[in-house]
Formats: structure tokens, C-alpha cells, sequence
């Protein structure tokens, strides 16, 4: 593979794929003094952000999109051969889909890079930081260079956080970055200069690999804490109380993902766990840890019907109220959110469902069977329980003399105890998991 040129902050970087990702990782480089032009082939993701409409709620990305491109170190298209015409760098942003079974579409990311191959100049660095299964960049360099040789290939796993991801990008701990070894590492260095100078090298497989290893241990450890918490109520023990212990001890650490909650959802870790089983069913291997995580958190995604079945059995036209549609705080995404799965849940169990999400002014038609407020207090009127499904900020303030007002019972269904202080209120039946029952 041939070696291009250093990277210069005059040289344009494509950014290809402008969702989540894409958005976040364009509107930070342009703010870095890069030039940078974003491609997208959906000619109505590219209208909106010309005009500062992002296609994700993101806080921050709006305006620093349109700052971006009131100084012209930012542009949108949908036109392959002009962006790439003069990009030095194509990296690759595009959100890999998945579907419900956390199966993810690869070939759909392959096909996307395909149809723009042809306009790629030589030189080119592809930096791929989609979310992809070890072994695509390596593919793709190989099949790449037999037609233009001089192209280098790198893999920058995606390190997007939903709600802070300006943040993550521009402040990260560290960077990791596959490549051939020293092919390609000042331009790279020199890309990632302004955000970070502690980048950790190593093969395009490692990688990759260390991307499925980072979210598997992660969606191990949400299991972990959930299955721990289930146990702990029936045996007396406070779920909370235990968490405090586990990140106390040096070598797990106050950052570990042990906290008691909701299950794994929108599919950001499950995507990666189910990579890794299928990589262990192609090469034969028994990987019985692995293949148990989406088997607890099946088994989890239950404990919140069950709590709200014993809550409203014996009610007539029972009404729950939902605070909190989305995925997670800081996005307007509601695909595999674990708030609309209990919704459909409980409306095909004969209850009325009304919910309040500060980023939701209106709903799709598929979600017609939920009935939307527009504040909180409203959502609460007349509920007969109450759900905390999505930890946004504006819920955290609650209070007990509120719900007394409101609803028609007031209980509350905290799974992940944002909304700790109710406990303490007698007139507020509270329920968190892993508290002793």
C-alpha cells in the first residue's frame, strides 16, 4: 500500500455516512480549523443540515453544525464525485443498522462504500469508523487495492456517546487506531492532534476486536449488575448498597458499569456481543459466557411487567403513565427503546398508556397506540402508576406532592433509582430494583 501525503489543515476530509455519528464527528472536525465536507446519499438528511437540521437530537450538534458552516470549513452533499474530488481522507461514519435480533447489516455498509470506490482518489486514506465485525477493513483494503494500490486503510472504532457526544469526540481518554504499521501514523496523528495525543496503535483486526471487547464487557457487566440486583430483593439486601461496595474495590472501580437498571437496549452493545458469537460459531469455539448475556437480558426486560402487573392487578381500565420514551437521555431515538417495548407490552395487556419525553414533540403512526403529553404533569394525571423509563434531567426534580396531586395512585417504578428521594416519602409506593421487598 502507498504512503500519501501528510495531512495538512488545508486538505479536505470526507466524512461518508451523516447520522449520529457522522454528524458529530463533521461538525468537530470543522471546528478544529478542518475543512471538511459531509456525504451522505439521502438527499433529505443533506437538505436539513444544510439549513442546521440534524437528523438526531444531539445537544450542541445543531449549532456547532451551523457554526461550521457559517465560517465554510463545513459543506453537505449527496454528489460522490464532488466530495470526493479533492478529500485527502474518506472516513467512514455510517451507523451500521441492526435489526431486532441484534444482527447487524454489514453488506449494507460494504454496499455503501462500493458505490463510491470509483471516485475515491489515489492516496486516499479510508479511516472506517463504523461499527463492523473484525476482519471488514482488512477485506476491504485488499479488495480496494488491487485497482488503486496507493490507497492506505485505517479503522478508528466509533467511541459515540449518546447526549454527550461532542464531548467524547473532542475530549476522549485515549484513541485507538488500526493500520499498517507506520503506513499511515502522522496523518492520523495529525487528524486527531486536536483532541487527543494519546492514540493507541495496533493491527486493523485488533482494532475491531477491540471494539467488540469493550461493548461485550460492558453488556456483561449490565447483566451482571441486573441479574445481582434481582437476587438481592428477595434476600434482603439493597442492590444500591452493593454497587457502592463493588466500586469501592480498587479493582473494579468507581466507572464500572454495575449499576443496577434497565436492560440492554437500542442495540449499540448487543450489536458487538452478537458479533462475537458469531465469530465463535464460524471458528468453532464454545463461548458460553457470551451467548448467555442476550439470554439474562431477555430474562430482564421482564422485571418491569412484572412489578407493573402486581401494581395494577384487580384495576379497572388501569392507566400508566411513561416518563421517558427514548432510547436514552440526550437523543430523540426511539427505535429498541425499552420504554416503547413495555408500552406495547402493556397496551396488549388492556392498559392506557399516556407518556411526556422532553424530546418528543410528536409520535410516528406506529406508536399511535401511546398517547403523548406535552409536560410532565399532565402525563401524570389520573395514572394509576407511574414509570421513570427514561433517566432525563427534567425528571429528576419529582416530587411526591406532585404525584399525590396527580395521579389516582402514586406509585412509582424506578428500575434504575433515578428518582431516589421518593423513598422516603410514606405517601409514594416506590419501586426500584434491587430494592429488598
Amino acid at each position: 500500500m502507498g504512503v500519501g501525503p501528510t495531512l495538512s489543515s488545508t486538505e479536505t476530509v470526507c466524512v461518508y455516512g451523516l447520522w449520529h455519528l457522522g454528524c458529530v464527528t463533521a461538525a468537530c472536525l470543522a471546528s478544529a480549523g478542518r475543512r471538511v465536507v459531509g456525504l451522505d446519499p439521502d438527499q433529505k438528511v443533506v437538505d436539513g443540515l444544510r439549513v442546521g437540521q440534524t437528523p438526531v437530537a444531539e445537544p450542541g450538534l445543531a449549532e456547532l453544525i451551523q457554526a461550521g458552516q457559517s465560517v465554510g470549513s463545513l459543506a453537505f452533499t449527496n454528489d460522490a464525485p464532488e466530495a470526493l474530488r479533492s478529500a485527502s481522507i474518506l472516513w467512514v461514519t455510517f451507523d451500521t443498522p441492526v435489526d431486532e435480533a441484534d444482527r447487524a447489516d454489514v453488506a449494507w455498509v460494504r454496499g455503501q462504500l462500493d458505490a463510491v470506490r470509483a471516485h475515491v482518489q489515489p492516496h486516499t486514506l479510508i479511516l472506517i469508523s463504523s461499527q463492523v465485525p473484525v476482519g471488514f477493513s482488512d477485506e476491504l483494503a485488499r479488495d480496494w487495492t488491487e485497482k488503486c494500490p496507493s490507497l492506505t486503510f485505517a479503522c478508528s472504532p466509533e467511541n459515540l456517546r449518546l447526549g454527550r457526544a461532542i464531548e467524547a469526540f473532542t475530549r476522549p481518554d485515549r484513541v485507538i487506531v488500526g493500520c499498517a504499521p507506520d503506513t499511515v501514523r502522522e496523518r492520523i496523528q495529525s487528524l486527531f492532534a486536536p483532541f487527543c495525543d494519546r492514540i493507541e496503535w495496533m493491527s486493523l483486526e485488533s482494532a475491531e476486536m477491540t471494539k467488540h471487547a469493550i461493548n461485550a464487557f460492558l453488556a456483561a457487566s449490565v447483566v451482571f449488575a441486573n441479574e445481582l440486583a434481582r437476587i438481592c430483593e428477595q434476600v434482603g439486601a439493597d442492590a444500591r448498597d452493593v454497587e457502592r461496595g463493588l466500586k469501592s474495590e480498587a479493582r473494579i472501580g468507581p466507572q464500572a458499569y454495575v449499576a443496577p437498571g434497565a436492560p440492554l437496549a437500542g442495540g449499540t452493545l448487543a450489536r458487538d456481543v452478537a458479533f462475537l458469537r458469531r465469530l465463535s460459531v464460524e471458528h468453532h469455539l464454545d463461548t458460553p459466557l457470551f451467548d448467555a448475556i442476550p439470554r439474562s437480558n431477555r430474562v430482564h426486560r421482564k422485571w418491569a411487567q412484572a412489578r407493573l402487573a402486581e401494581l395494577l392487578e384487580g384495576l379497572t381500565n388501569p392507566r400508566v403513565a411513561l416518563l421517558g420514551l427514548t432510547y436514552k437521555p440526550g437523543t430523540d431515538t426511539l427505535r429498541r427503546s425499552s420504554s416503547i417495548e413495555l408500552a406495547d407490552w402493556l397496551v396488549s395487556s388492556g392498559v392506557e398508556v399516556v407518556a411526556f419525553d422532553p424530546a418528543i414533540a410528536e409520535l410516528p403512526a406506529a406508536y399511535a397506540h401511546i398517547s403523548l403529553r406535552s409536560q410532565t404533569d399532565a402525563a401524570l394525571e389520573g395514572a394509576d402508576a407511574i414509570v421513570l423509563a427514561t433517566p432525563w434531567p427534567e425528571f429528576a426534580s419529582l416530587s411526591a406532592d406532585t404525584i399525590v396531586a396527580r395521579a389516582r395512585r402514586a406509585a412509582v417504578v424506578d428500575q434504575g433509582g433515578f428518582v431516589a428521594h421518593l423513598s422516603a416519602d410514606q405517601r409514594v409506593n416506590y419501586v426500584r430494583l434491587g430494592l429488598p421487598r
